[in-house]
């Protein structure tokens, strides 16, 4: 009996493996903003992605997505970055606002995230000038 138990414990906790690795997912892409870490930011691009970055938007696919977001780290070095809002109680949606400080301005970013089998996607992200 306590067996089964133990055995029923261990199944269920591994249902919920894959989303704990990826709680922190926000965490983990404001670090990477921080650090104009353009490649690991496209690691989690969905496999096409909306970007709408200042005044130009389009949909790209993750290797143009990651292009077009070196570009913008080279115009805008980041300086510091600390996450303004996060909403991950929802199993199959994430969402956060990053606010991004460079030496000569400051972007909200805001990113939308789809679960897609075990793990979330980016599959929009946009970059405006921070409202005061």
């Amino acid at each position: 009996m306590i067996r089964s138990l133990f055995l029923l414990i261990i199944s269920l906790s591994s249902l919920y493996h894959p989303t704990a690795l990826q709680a922190d997912i926000i965490d983990d892409l404001s670090s990477y903003f921080k650090a104009s870490n353009s490649k690991e930011i496209a690691k989690n691009f969905a496999s096409t992605i909306e970007l709408i970055i200042v005044d130009e938007e389009d949909v790209y696919s993750k290797a143009q997505g990651e292009q077009i977001l070196r570009d913008f780290f080279v115009k805008h070095p980041p300086v510091k970055t600390s996450i303004f809002h996060k909403i991950n109680t929802n199993p199959n949606y994430r969402f956060g606002v990053i606010i991004l400080s460079t030496a000569k301005e400051t972007f909200r970013v805001s990113i939308t995230m789809k679960k897609f089998n075990t793990s979330f996607s980016i599959t929009e992200l946009r970059i405006e000038p921070a409202k005061d």
